[in-house]
This record gives structure tokens, sequence and C-alpha cells, in this order.
């Protein structure tokens, strides 16, 4: 009898400190995943500034794009036979 409430005991401090030792780890756990989603949400965060400036960058550029092509234009001939082009500037 004495044996089998030694082993019961036993047992019992041993789920005691398994159990213990798993609190720790599932705070320890909760605590990276914490981290993982402020560094994802970081992330989405500068990419979404990336996305952003690449928009900006690419209207920039068609704008320039549009503004040489209007100077080129203003550049050529009318079309009109016999006519000369008049210069504008």
């Amino acid at each position: 009898m004495w044996g089998k409430l030694y082993e019961a005991v036993k047992q019992v401090m041993l789920l005691t400190h398994k159990t213990e030792q798993n609190r720790e780890e599932i705070k320890a756990l909760r605590q990276e995943v914490r981290d993982l989603t402020r560094a994802v949400e970081r992330l989405v965060y500068e990419i979404n500034r990336v996305s952003e400036k690449d928009d900006h960058e690419r209207e920039k550029i068609t704008l320039r794009l549009e503004n040489e092509l209007l100077r080129f234009e203003r550049r050529l001939p009318t079309g009109k036979r016999g006519e000369e082009p008049t210069d504008k500037e």
C-alpha cells in the first residue's frame, strides 16, 4: 500500500513539474507568435509603402514621357504640303 501511495505521489509530482514546464513553453511560444505577427505586419506595411512608391514613380515616368512626346510633336511640321511650320516658342 505504501508503495502505491509513493508511486501516486511521485506521479503527481512529475505531472505537476511537466505541467509547469509546458506552461512556460506555451508562454514562450505565444511570445514568439506575437513577435512574428508584429514582424509580418511590419513587412506588409513596408511592402505597401514600396508598392505605393512604385505607383508614384510609374506615374511620374508616364507624365515625363507624355511631356516629351508633346514637346516632340510641337517640333514636327504640320503635315500640310507647301506650308512652312511656324515656330510658336
